[in-house]
C-alpha cells in the first residue's frame, strides 16, 4: 500500500495537479491539509473520475483536512478528544478543521494540519502547543489502547525538529518552527513510541518552500511534512520519497507529497 501527506494549499486551485501527480505516482492514500474549501466545495467528481474517494472536513476557506483514497475509509473521526478551539482577541473559540482519522485496510492513518504558531509568545503559539499535547496525549491512549495496530500521524507540523531541517538556522533565531517548546512538542510523539519513518529512509531534504524571495531556486526550504508512525506502522514501511519535483511547474503548491510505501 502507498500512502502519501501533502499539504495542497487549496485544492480547489490544485486539483488537477493533485490528482494528476495521485494517478501518476499510483498512491493508494492521500492525506491532504489546507484544503481550504467546505464540503459542498469539493472538487470530489475529478477525484472520483480517477478511482478515488473523498473523505474531508471542511468548515470554510481555511485549513481544512482529507483523504484522497482508492480503499475504503472506516472508523472517519472528524477531531481528537479534547482538541483545542481557537478564538482571536478573545473571541467565541471555534474548533477548526484540522483533524481527521480514518482506517485503511487496518491501518490508521491521521491527517494534521498543525497550528502555525505564527510568532512565539503569539496567541497562536500557546494554540499550537496546547494542540500537541493534547494530540499527544490521545496518541498515547491509542497506542496503549491497541499497541499492535499500525498507526501513522500524517501531515503539516509546522515544526522543524533538527536544525538542519531549515536552509540556515541562523536565520530563524527567535522563530517558531524551531523554538525548544515546539522541539520538545514533537519529540514528546518519539517518546509515546512513534517514529518519523521518512528520515531514515531520505536523511536530507526539505519538504516546504516558501513562496517569496526565491525560496525555492535557491533550496531555501523547510522539513516541517511528516509521517510519525507506530512500531506496528514502521515495521512495514520498504520505501519514501519526499516528492521535490512537485514544487516545480505552474501553480505548485508551496509543500510537496511525501510517500511511503507498506509491505501487505
Amino acid at each position: 500500500m502507498r500512502i502519501a501527506t501533502h499539504n495542497v494549499n487549496s485544492i480547489r486551485t490544485r486539483v488537477d495537479r493533485v490528482v494528476d501527480w495521485l494517478v501518476r505516482s499510483n498512491t493508494d492514500v492521500l492525506a491532504m491539509q489546507e484544503i481550504k474549501c467546505k464540503p459542498d466545495q469539493f472538487p470530489y467528481q475529478k477525484f472520483e473520475d480517477a478511482g478515488y474517494k473523498i473523505t474531508m472536513h471542511g468548515l470554510n476557506q481555511w485549513n481544512g483536512v482529507a483523504f484522497a483514497s482508492r480503499i475504503e475509509a472506516e472508523d472517519v473521526e472528524i477531531g481528537f478528544s479534547g482538541m483545542p478551539a481557537f478564538g482571536k482577541g478573545g473571541k467565541d473559540p471555534i474548533e477548526e478543521a484540522r483533524a481527521l482519522g480514518a482506517t485503511f485496510n487496518g491501518v490508521r492513518l491521521w491527517s494534521l494540519y498543525v497550528p502555525n504558531g505564527r510568532e512565539v509568545n503569539d496567541e497562536h503559539y500557546h494554540y499550537k502547543l496546547e494542540w500537541l499535547d493534547r494530540l499527544a496525549a490521545n496518541t498515547a491512549e491509542w497506542v496503549e489502547h491497541e499497541p499492535d495496530q499500525p498507526l501513522a500521524l500524517m501531515g503539516d507540523f509546522n515544526i522543524a525538529p533538527l536544525d538542519t531541517d531549515v536552509w540556515d538556522i541562523d536565520d530563524f533565531a527567535g522563530a517558531t518552527h524551531v523554538s525548544e517548546p515546539e522541539r520538545q512538542a514533537f519529540e514528546a510523539f518519539e517518546q509515546i513510541g512513534l517514529q518519523d519513518v521518512v528520515r531514515p529512509l531520505v536523511p536530507q531534504g526539505y519538504t516546504y518552500w516558501d513562496y517569496q524571495q526565491l525560496r525555492f531556486p535557491r533550496n531555501e526550504g523547510m522539513r516541517i511534512d511528516f509521517i510519525l508512525g507506530s512500531e506496528p506502522f514502521a515495521e512495514r514501511v520498504t520505501r519514501a520519497v519526499i516528492d521535490r519535483d512537485e514544487r516545480k511547474g505552474e501553480a505548485p503548491s508551496d509543500h510537496v507529497p511525501v510517500v511511503v510505501d507498506l509491505t501487505d
